[in-house]
């Protein structure tokens, strides 16, 4: 009964037309702060898997490196250890450290990734990502792939120039007399250069055959991770957390999110961020809805005498306007739900926003955006707390004023 007297008090047409105005206006502030919640969060979604997609191109599934100290002793035998899990398809050594790339009068410090030709391209999507030149499976002794960033920087125009790498001997001593000698250096190829979108690749990072690396720090079968890749349809996480129990506490192991957790953590602080700020605003927006049906309680003042005659007590009247506070809050977080997922699904698809900027060094062009159920319950929250608030409020307001109609 107290139902539909409140849906009745919500549609039939006010004493006042500034009171139809203001539910009105209370209604779409908590659609439009819904709504807004919603599209602010598949946008941060949208990132996030745009990120995980780009982490397919050169970060692997699943990577072991030494928990203390620069390299692992028998990496080239822990390789073919790894290689024998039921869930890795294969194992690759890697030799990774920093150099000094030296081309014409033109020098710069670079990361110097060595690696298995035959099995780099096969572990990751580096082919994909040339440029210019040829795939990694090709590269023979003292052959390179350079990233974007140090061939601009380096004025390689095209492959087939020579680059001069050097490196500080390990082994030995320093000669004071002629500092050259403590470097070991050698002349290497570019072969191709490539372009992965990702500035932690582009920057600095040369990729060259895992002999030369080893040569070049003095190395004989070290590693400084073994990079491992999955067969189809095994759970990376479970595969990662597996393999760390395996190798224990001299090892760390990470999965390719673990990998880069620092961009993941930066993407979901400023999606829960956002949030809480339009969360802030959604309550905002809630006095709204508690003027609202105050000023409707003040419209129905001679209606609330008339139901208090008809046997109604001063609780149920009340429960009439926490019923009509829930509809109010109802209604927008439904139409707010409907309006949101509307709009995302519609960028989603056509990408009507775009982003600014030159489109030729955009990665991509408009907002990305991928809408998740587990969001929508999430915004749902908030908006059901600050519903029920609003609905106690209008419910004591109306029972304090059929007791003051009462005592007049």
């Amino acid at each position: 009964m107290t139902l539909g007297i409140a849906w009745r008090y919500i549609t039939a047409p006010k004493t006042h037309g500034v009171v139809s105005a203001v539910s009105i206006i209370s209604v779409a502030g908590v659609a439009v702060a819904t709504a807004a919640i919603v599209i602010v969060l598949s946008v941060f979604n949208g990132f996030r898997h745009h990120l995980n997609v780009r982490l397919d191109t050169l970060t692997t599934d699943v990577s072991v490196s030494p928990a203390r100290g620069k390299t692992i002793a028998v990496g080239d035998s822990l390789a073919e250890i790894l290689s024998e899990h039921p869930a890795v398809e294969f194992a690759m050594p890697e030799v990774k450290d920093n150099a000094l790339v030296i081309a014409g009068t033109k020098e710069m410090p670079v990361t110097l990734k060595g690696v298995v030709p035959s099995l780099y391209p096969l572990l990751t999507s580096i082919d994909s990502l040339l440029i210019d030149g040829e795939g990694v499976a090709s590269y023979g002794h003292n052959e390179v792939s350079a990233a974007v960033g140090v061939a601009q920087r380096l004025g390689l125009y095209s492959s087939g120039d020579t680059l001069l790498l050097f490196a500080p001997k390990r082994l030995g001593r320093v000669n004071m007399a002629n500092p050259a000698a403590s470097f070991i250096s050698d002349s290497i190829r570019v072969s191709s250069v490539f372009r992965s979108m990702q500035n932690e690749f582009d920057e600095n990072t040369v990729i060259c055959d895992i002999a030369t690396a080893r040569e070049l720090f003095q190395y004989e079968d070290e590693a400084t991770s073994i990079e491992l890749k999955l067969k189809p349809g095994a759970d990376m996480k479970r595969t990662a957390k597996e393999i760390g129990e395996l190798m224990g506490e001299e090892y760390v192991v990470k999965d390719r999110i673990e990998q880069q957790q620092m961009n993941f953590r930066m993407v979901e602080i400023e999606k829960w961020l956002t949030f809480l700020l339009l969360t802030f605003i959604l309550v905002i927006a809630s006095f709204n809805i508690i003027s609202t049906l105050c000023m409707i309680i003040l419209d129905k003042g001679s209606a609330l005498q008339t139901l208090s005659h008809l046997g109604l007590t001063r609780w149920r009247i009340g429960n009439v306007f926490w019923w009509e506070s829930i509809l109010v809050t109802l209604i927008g977080a439904v139409s707010g739900l409907i309006i949101g997922v509307g709009v995302s699904l519609l960028q989603e698809k056509y990408g009507l926003l775009k982003l600014a900027g030159d489109p030729e060094s955009l990665v991509i062009h408009a907002y990305p955006v991928r809408v998740e159920w587990l969001d929508l319950l999430v915004t749902l929250v908030p908006v059901g707390v600050i519903g029920l608030a609003c609905a106690w409020i209008s419910h004591a307001f109306a029972m304090q004023r059929v007791r003051l109609k009462s005592q007049g």
